[in-house]
């Protein structure tokens, strides 16, 4: 959802951030803390990488940060819509990595 939101804006002039991506974020980083918090009592015998967990939480929270800094601002600033996009490319990276 964040990836699509982001890249709506390709092709127009006046960059501006879509709350969704903000909902859409947040959206993410509940449904990982309950898919953690579930995982020990539905698989207890798989062990967890708590690294992956880690970074990916790291990287959704900056992407949060830039989106609730820039949100109400008239034109979100080119450098910050490449960041967000690289960080949920990396973050789409990281899941999908073994």
């Amino acid at each position: 959802g964040i990836l699509t939101l982001l890249l709506l804006q390709w092709n127009k002039n006046l960059r501006k951030l879509n709350p969704g991506v903000l909902h859409a974020g947040l959206t993410a980083l509940l449904a990982g803390i309950v898919m953690v918090g579930l995982h020990d009592s539905l698989k207890p015998d798989e062990p967890l990488n708590h690294t992956k967990i880690g970074i990916k939480f790291l990287v959704l929270v900056v992407i949060l940060a830039l989106g609730y800094k820039n949100v109400k601002k008239p034109e979100l600033p080119k450098n910050v819509w490449l960041a967000m996009i690289g960080l949920t490319v990396l973050n789409i990276v990281i899941a999908s990595a073994r």
